[in-house]
C-alpha cells in the first residue's frame, strides 16, 4: 500500500511493530503467533485533555497555530518544534466535544450503563502532528507492550487498567483541515478507523470509494463556492483576483468555482497561493499583486491566520479599496473582527459562514471552567495564566502539587493568582456563544459517535445472545472500528435541538449563513446576517449590505465597461474574454443589445440611424421653391412646358398644312405631348416639395411615419417636427 514507506519513515522499526500487531489484534481479530516485546519510539505526547470511561473517543484539534519552520534536508529525519500560540476558537471547539461528552453521560437513554470518554490532543494545523497523534490515539499511547496470543490488550501495554491516555480509541472526532483529513484516513482506511471531521470541507472527501471511513458534520466546499460564483455572477463582477490556501482545500474550491462561472463571463485576474509554513514572504507577495491589480473583488480560500498575514501587508502599503469575498474558514474570525489595524482594510466583507446554532447550557459550563477544578488541564492552565495574567505555579498549598512551577523566566516574573479569578465577566472568543459554527459541528461529530455507538452496542436480548454466544452486539470493550463504521453509514437520529441528522453518504445536507462584516462606532467590526444558502438556493438580503465603499451601492469590478447598443465587442488578442474593445458598428449596421458580439446589417430600404441601434427607411430630398436650384428648374420646367404647348397647339391648328404634314403630323403630336409630360414631371417634384396644411394618417407598416391625406396622390410624411420640409418620403 502507497501509505506504508511513509509510515516506515516516521517510525522505527519496533514503534511500526507495535501500532500495527496492536491494530491488527484490536481491528481484525489476528492472533499474534509470537511473543513481541517492543518500546515506544519517541517522547509521548504530554499535552493532552482526557477523561476515563468504557468507551474512549479520540479527538483532534489545532489548539495551536504557531509553527516554526522545518528545514528539509533529506539527509536526515525533519526534526518539528512543537507550536505555540494557543487558538480561543479551537479550544473553545476542544471543550465543546468534552461538554457534549458530559451531556451525554448524563443522558439516561442515550448509551446506558455505558461511560464514554475522550482523549484530545493537539494537531498543530500540521499533517504530520495530525498522523502523529492519531496514530497514537488508535495505537494506544504505552511506553511498552508485550504481546502474545494469550495476552489480554489491557495487560499487554503494561498496567491492567487502562487510562483514557493509553486506550485506544475506535473513533476519532477531526481534523480540522481537509489535507490532514486525507492523510489520516489513508493512513487509518486500512485499519477501518472512522474519522468524523467537523471542518474539512474539501469535495474529494465525498468519493466513498477512496474515503471510505471519513464522515463530516460540514458541507462539501462544492455548496459555498456554488454560492459564491452565483453572488459574483448576480453583482456582475466579472474580472475577480482569488488568494488560496496551497493545498487541497484551496485548489479543490477555486475549482468548483471556475466550473460554476463557466461560460457566464466572469474571469480571474490572478490566482496567488499562500502556506503556512511560509506566510510572511508569501503575504508580502499577495499584497503587491493586489496592489498592482485592476480586479476590485478578491476571492479568498484560506485559513483565516494566513488572511490576517494578508491584511496586514495590505494595510502597510495603505490598499483599502478591495471587496473580498470570504469562505467560511475565516468569514466569522473574531480574531480578525477585532483586530483594528486590519479593519480599514477589512471592512465590508461579505461571506460564507457555517451554519450556527446555539447550545443550552454550554456557555454555563465555559464560564465553570477552572484549573482547580481540572488540575491536569494543562490547555485551560496556559489559558488562564495568559488570560489573567498571573501563575498557577505556587499559588495555594494545595495547588503547589497539582501545578508543578515552570522554568521559564516569563513565568517566574508573573504574579501568583489570586484563586478567585473567574471566567464569570470575561469577553473574548472563547467565552462568546452568540454564534456557535465550528463548536456546533462538534457537538454534532460527538452526538453521531455516540448514536453509532448505541446503535453497535444495543441488543434486544443480552441474555440470550450471552447464552447462545451470539455476536450481534459487543462489548465496550471490544469494539470493532469496522462494525462502528457500519452503524455510521446507517445513522438517523434527531439532535437534541430536535434536527434530524444523517449523513448522505460522507456528508450532511448543505446549510450556510451568508454575513458581511460592517464598522462599528469603536473602529472594529461586527458580523451582520444578511442571507443563507439551502443547498443550491440562495437567499440574499441586498439592501442589508455594507459594502466596502460604507455605502449600499454594489462595487464594480470588470476588466472593460460593457459595450453599449451600437458597437460590438472584439476580443483583445492574448488576453481573457472579459477583456475587450468596443467597436462602433459600421454605416448600415446596427447592434441594439448591450454586449453584442455582432453587428446587424439594415435591409436594403432601411439605413442605421446616427446612434447605430435602429435600422429606419431610407429618406428623400426634393427641391423647393425657396432654393435658388428649385426656382431656376421650376422656371426652366414652366418655360419648356409652355413653349411646348404654344408649339403643340401652333401644330394642331396648321395640321392641314403641307408643311404639318410633311413632317408627319402624328409623330410630332405624340413627341410634343410627351415632351410636355416630362416639364410637367419636373414641376410636379418641385410642387410636392411645397409645404402644405394636410391631415397625416397612421402608416400600419412604419410607424414613425404617415400617409398624408391630401387631394393629390398621398406620399408618406415625416412625423418629427425637426425635419426640413423639403425631405419627405414618397409612397408611390
Amino acid at each position: 500500500m502507497s501509505w506504508f514507506p511513509w509510515l516506515f519513515t516516521l517510525w522505527s522499526p519496533s514503534a511500526l511493530s507495535l501500532l500495527l500487531l496492536s491494530a491488527m489484534d484490536r481491528h481484525t481479530g489476528l492472533e499474534v503467533v509470537q511473543a513481541i516485546v517492543c518500546s515506544r519510539w519517541g517522547a509521548p505526547i504530554k499535552k493532552s485533555l482526557s477523561q476515563d470511561g468504557d468507551v474512549i473517543i479520540g479527538g483532534l484539534f489545532n489548539l495551536y497555530y504557531k509553527r516554526s519552520a522545518v528545514e528539509h534536508g533529506f539527509t536526515k529525519l525533519p526534526h518539528y518544534e512543537p507550536c505555540t500560540g494557543l487558538d480561543l476558537e479551537s479550544l473553545k471547539n476542544a471543550y465543546t466535544m468534552t461538554f457534549a461528552v458530559e451531556e451525554i453521560n448524563r443522558n439516561s437513554t442515550l448509551l446506558p450503563g455505558v461511560k464514554l470518554g475522550y482523549r484530545i490532543l493537539d494537531s498543530c494545523g500540521s499533517s504530520y502532528w495530525a498522523q502523529q497523534v492519531a496514530l497514537s490515539l488508535v495505537g494506544g499511547d504505552a511506553h511498552s507492550c508485550n504481546l502474545t496470543p494469550s495476552t489480554p490488550r489491557s495487560a499487554a501495554y503494561g498496567q491492567p487498567g487502562e487510562t483514557a491516555a493509553g486506550q485506544p480509541v475506535p473513533l476519532l472526532i477531526g481534523s480540522a483541515s481537509s489535507t490532514s483529513t486525507i492523510v489520516l484516513s489513508r493512513v487509518l482506511g486500512p485499519l477501518s478507523v472512522p474519522l468524523i471531521s467537523y471542518m474539512a470541507s474539501c469535495p474529494c472527501l465525498s468519493d466513498r470509494l477512496n474515503f471510505p471511513n471519513v464522515f463530516r458534520t460540514i458541507p462539501s466546499d462544492i455548496y459555498q463556492a456554488q454560492a459564491m460564483a452565483r453572488m459574483a455572477i448576480r453583482f456582475s463582477w466579472t474580472w475577480i483576483g482569488a488568494v488560496i490556501e496551497n493545498n487541497d482545500y484551496g485548489h479543490l474550491a477555486i475549482q468548483a468555482f471556475q466550473e460554476e462561472t463557466r461560460g457566464k463571463g466572469v474571469c480571474f485576474e490572478f490566482i496567488e497561493t499562500v502556506l503556512k509554513e511560509t506566510i510572511v514572504s508569501d503575504a508580502s507577495r499577495v499584497a503587491l499583486t493586489i496592489q498592482a491589480s485592476t480586479a476590485r473583488v478578491i476571492l479568498v480560500f484560506c485559513w483565516y491566520t494566513e488572511i490576517k498575514e494578508v491584511f496586514l501587508e495590505l494595510a502597510k502599503i495603505n490598499v483599502t479599496d478591495r471587496q473580498f469575498l470570504a469562505s467560511e474558514a475565516w468569514s466569522t474570525s473574531d480574531d480578525l473582527l477585532q483586530d483594528l489595524d486590519i479593519s480599514k482594510v477589512a471592512s465590508g466583507v461579505v461571506g460564507v459562514a457555517i451554519r450556527s446554532s446555539t447550545i443550552p447550557g454550554f456557555e454555563n459550563y465555559l464560564r465553570s471552567l477552572h484549573p482547580m477544578r481540572r488540575p491536569d488541564d494543562t490547555f485551560l492552565r496556559e489559558f488562564w495564566e495568559k488570560e489573567f495574567g498571573c501563575s498557577l505555579g505556587v499559588t495555594q498549598s494545595h495547588a503547589a502539587s497539582l501545578f508543578p512551577a515552570k522554568g521559564s523566566s516569563q513565568k517566574a516574573s508573573l504574579p501568583l493568582c489570586s484563586g478567585t479569578e473567574s471566567l464569570e465577566g470575561v469577553k473574548n472568543p472563547f467565552t462568546d456563544i452568540s454564534q456557535l459554527r465550528v463548536a456546533y459541528n462538534v457537538y454534532l461529530a460527538v452526538y453521531a459517535a455516540a448514536h453509532a455507538l448505541h446503535s453497535l452496542l444495543s441488543c434486544p436480548d443480552r441474555e440470550s445472545s450471552s447464552e447462545n454466544n451470539s455476536s450481534t452486539w459487543s462489548s465496550p470493550k471490544h469494539i470493532k472500528p469496522k462494525e462502528l463504521l457500519q452503524h455510521l453509514n446507517k445513522l438517523n437520529f434527531t439532535t437534541p435541538q430536535g434536527d434530524m441528522f444523517y449523513f448522505q453518504g460522507a456528508d450532511i445536507p448543505a446549510k450556510y449563513d451568508l454575513v458581511n462584516w460592517q464598522e462599528t462606532p469603536e473602529g472594529s467590526l461586527k458580523l451582520v446576517l444578511i442571507g443563507r444558502v439551502d443547498g443550491f438556493d440562495l437567499h440574499l438580503n441586498e439592501s442589508a449590505i455594507q459594502w466596502r465603499t460604507g455605502s449600499n451601492q454594489v462595487p464594480v469590478s470588470v476588466c472593460t465597461e460593457s459595450c453599449p447598443p451600437g458597437t460590438r465587442k472584439a476580443n483583445r488578442k492574448g488576453e481573457p474574454l472579459c477583456c475587450f474593445d468596443c467597436i462602433q458598428c459600421a454605416e448600415g449596421e446596427i447592434s441594439n443589445q448591450t454586449d453584442s458580439l455582432h453587428c446587424e446589417h439594415c435591409p436594403s430600404e432601411f439605413w442605421s440611424n446616427a446612434k447605430q441601434t435602429a435600422c429606419i427607411p431610407r429618406q428623400l430630398d426634393f427641391l423647393s421653391f425657396n432654393e435658388t436650384l428649385g426656382i431656376a428648374l421650376t422656371t426652366a420646367a414652366v418655360s419648356g412646358a409652355a413653349v411646348t404647348t404654344a408649339v403643340f397647339v401652333m401644330f394642331l391648328c396648321y395640321r392641314q398644312t403641307p408643311v404639318v404634314r410633311a413632317n408627319n403630323s402624328e409623330l410630332s403630336f405624340l413627341l410634343l405631348l410627351s415632351l410636355n409630360s416630362a416639364w410637367c414631371w419636373s414641376l410636379d417634384e418641385v410642387v410636392w416639395s411645397r409645404p402644405t396644411e394636410r391631415k397625416c394618417l397612421p402608416l400600419y407598416i412604419y410607424t414613425d411615419y404617415h400617409l398624408c391625406d391630401m387631394a393629390v396622390p398621398e406620399p408618406p410624411c415625416a412625423s418629427t417636427p425637426e425635419k426640413n420640409t423639403k425631405k419627405h418620403l414618397m409612397a408611390r
